[in-house]
């Protein structure tokens, strides 16, 4: 059972000159649920020699651990799943690759992408970005994002998990997952921040803040 909650995405540039394995032994410590390799900046051999490390990391806390876009160093690296955009390979072919009990993701923005992502195969879904970011290269630093009420309609379209994305502080996490999500997923709030540990609780916090008042 994966613990979407927290789920962190690795960028080893943004990490305050920590390792990537630095910040994920903080984060898992603090409660992350889900960790994604990504490190785009780097070749695929170091993100191979660096998800390595991650692997028994991961597996030894119970986490899990997804590789983003490549599914050729998912499967070397025997990860439990990818993390596919809209550049990547289709879910379907992803995963008649990976097999039926790898975690397949997508990041969707609309409601038509969610929907056709779900009947792809997809287990979860990256949606976003929510608020403005500067982690992602393709999107402009001025966009707004797509804000909690379409994050709302998507988790309303699917059946399958919906992680928020893009721009999520503990300060607005909660409302993330009270507008629907089952948890957010992280880069600088994580691996940016002084104590990555007590961040990562921060977001977990604020998520099951979030949760409380959608349930509530």
């Amino acid at each position: 059972m994966v613990d979407w909650g927290v789920y962190l995405v690795t960028g080893e540039s943004l990490s305050a000159g920590r390792t990537t394995r630095e910040v994920v032994e903080r984060a898992v410590a603090g409660g992350v649920g889900v960790v994604q390799l990504r490190e785009k900046d780097r070749s695929v051999r170091e993100r191979y020699e660096m998800g390595q490390a991650l692997r028994d990391l991961t597996r030894e806390a119970g986490v899990a651990f997804v590789v983003n876009d490549r599914v050729d160093l998912a499967r070397a690296l025997d990860a439990d799943g990818v993390h596919l955009g809209d550049d990547d390979l289709p879910v379907p072919v992803a995963r008649d690759l990976l097999g039926a009990d790898a975690i397949v993701g997508r990041s969707v923005s609309t409601v038509a992408d969610a929907e056709a992502a779900e009947r792809g195969g997809a287990d979860y879904l990256g949606v976003g970005a929510v608020y403005a970011t500067g982690s992602k290269e393709d999107i402009p630093e001025d966009e707004q994002g797509i804000g909690p009420e379409c994050v709302a309609a998507i988790a309303d379209a699917v059946s399958i998990p919906v992680v928020g994305i893009g721009g999520i502080t503990p300060e607005n996490a909660a409302a993330v997952t009270a507008a629907g999500a089952d948890g957010v997923a992280v880069i600088t709030a994580i691996t940016a921040a002084d104590d990555p540990e007590a961040a990562a609780r921060a977001l977990g916090e604020a998520v099951e803040r979030g949760k409380g008042d959608r349930d509530g």
